[in-house]
């Protein structure tokens, strides 16, 4: 395992809601999916305002695992706020995000993390984001997915099947050159794009919830991602526009 007395190089962030059931095994598994992996870790668990005991459950597994951190909301700010949270106070120049009720495997981590770190690795790539194949959710929830992705792929060109998967890796840095707003999370194919960053896909495989249950109905998803898809449009047609506008370096008037 790595030396937690290194600057970690992969910091995985995970956010979680009264998801008490199902971090012990997710952690074991990060572990797992990164032993003997010539790179330090770390893991960040973002607990976004829990009343189920999450927090004590976690600080309790850090005793014996020096590379665990736990990052604590007041009260609940959402995914997009405890993946923001927790990137700025990551340590490592890559970031990993998956959810916290264990429906994306940790063994997918190290697939997201190898374009990023390929010695060829091109400059301009931001990020990996995970695909989804054979997802295990009830039909109503893949029929709303489906039909939101439909509809965010149509107006944003994002050429991207699933950015609703939490499994992703990006260069910290890109990420936190974002605009940041509620919801983000599932806008950052686009918005790196909209930055001038090149977006990788991995397929991944999905797995159940072992406990507990959602924090957001599909009806909830639905209404706030009309308003977000609208607001991303816009954003990106307004940088397109500063960016036609830029002086090309080295075009300066010096009279």
């Amino acid at each position: 395992m790595s030396d937690p007395a290194t600057s970690p190089t992969i910091s995985v962030v995970v956010p979680a809601k009264n998801e008490k059931g199902n971090l012990p095994e997710l952690i074991r598994d990060i572990q797992t999916a990164f032993e003997g992996h010539a790179e330090a870790i770390e893991i960040i668990i973002v607990d976004d305002g829990s009343d189920d005991g999450s927090p004590e459950v976690v600080k309790a597994m850090t005793t014996d695992m020096p590379n665990l951190r736990l990052l604590s909301h007041p009260t609940s700010g959402g995914q997009s706020a405890a993946v923001h949270s927790g990137t700025r106070a990551a340590r490592g120049r890559i970031v990993c995000t998956l959810d916290g009720d264990g429906q994306n495997p940790p063994l997918e981590l190290p697939n997201l993390v190898a374009p990023l770190l390929a010695p060829d690795a091109s400059d301009d790539l931001g990020l990996v984001a995970g695909q989804r194949v054979n997802r295990q959710d009830t039909l109503s929830k893949k029929l709303a997915s489906k039909a939101a992705n439909a509809i965010r792929s149509f107006i944003l060109k994002d050429k991207t099947r699933d950015t609703g998967c939490g499994l992703k890796a990006f260069k910290r840095e890109a990420f936190l050159d974002l605009p940041y707003f509620d919801h983000m999370h599932r806008y950052l194919p686009a918005l790196f794009s909209m930055n001038g960053y090149s977006v990788a896909h991995v397929d991944v495989t999905h797995r159940q919830r072992g406990a507990g249950r959602s924090n957001y109905s599909n009806f909830q998803r639905a209404l706030v991602g009309l308003v977000d898809l609208f607001g991303v449009a816009w954003l990106i047609r307004r940088r397109k526009k500063a960016r036609a506008l830029e002086i090309t370096p080295g075009t300066e008037s010096t009279k």
